[in-house]
């Protein structure tokens, strides 16, 4: 079945940047869409970014638009992060999904996502 592992994570200064990585193995149609979600303590997980089937469209949540940009291939999931602050310190998870987008509506409800990575840590301070 699908696996996917998280890479790239750790602490960085604020206004700093860092990558993470999310390798898919075994893709099949539970994979068809793609997102990385983020549990900051004492919070709920948020989902952060949204990727339409093949990461043709992304949709990005308010609190990182314009600094984070993701990306996909055909076996890897990124995530860039520039300037960075203390309040994105959180794990970082990637999670994919078989439910293809509506239109340009992302699958934003975590419940929906099939697979999940181990989570990475990312620490700004």
């Amino acid at each position: 079945h699908v696996q996917l592992v998280e890479s790239g994570g750790g602490s960085v200064q604020a206004g700093g940047s860092q990558s993470l990585f999310c390798e898919i193995a075994k893709a099949d149609d539970s994979t068809v869409c793609m997102a990385w979600f983020r549990q900051a303590p004492g919070k709920e997980r948020e989902g952060i970014v949204m990727l339409s089937f093949g990461g043709g469209v992304t949709s990005y949540d308010d609190s990182v638009k314009g600094r984070f940009t993701a990306s996909r291939s055909e076996s890897t999931l990124s995530l860039q992060m520039n300037l960075l602050k203390a309040e994105d310190t959180a794990m970082y998870y990637c999670a994919s999904t078989g439910i293809r987008w509506v239109g340009l509506s992302p699958v934003v409800d975590e419940k929906e996502y099939s697979y999940w990575g181990q989570g990475t840590q990312v620490t700004v301070s």
